[in-house]
């Protein structure tokens, strides 16, 4: 009997970023769920309750880092780990997002779609 796939919440705005990582994590086994603002990103992860959430910061409705301390904030999400997948690379969002509970942060300018991987697989053991 196999084990069953890890899920994975995307929560990207960009359609062809998010069709990358899509199509990476589910060539690796993954099960993905996919969400383009905040606002579907806080209701799917309480709907899906997924191993892992890759967040962006700059998603419209509701900021990432917002979405962050929501996630955080509620019993069914506080323990998913999130994954910051963004550009933003000043410290302030940095410190801020690991401080709030973010397991790692990832800029994407800096890793390839097979790092970006690796990191999950990292983190969802």
């Amino acid at each position: 009997m196999s084990e069953k796939a890890k899920k994975i919440l995307v929560i990207e705005d960009d359609k062809f970023i998010s069709e990358v990582y899509i199509a990476r994590l589910s060539k690796e086994g993954f099960e993905t769920v996919l969400v383009g603002d905040g606002e579907a990103a806080i209701k799917k992860a309480k709907e899906e309750t997924p191993d892992l959430i890759l967040l962006d910061i700059f998603i419209p409705k509701i900021g990432g880092m917002d979405v962050l301390r929501v996630l955080k904030e509620k019993d069914e999400t506080r323990n998913i780990p999130v994954v910051m997948l963004t550009n933003a690379t000043e410290e302030e969002y940095i410190d801020n997002a690991m401080g709030m509970g973010a397991v790692d942060y990832l800029v994407k300018s800096n890793y390839t779609p097979e790092e970006i991987v690796h990191k999950v697989l990292e983190h969802c053991k």
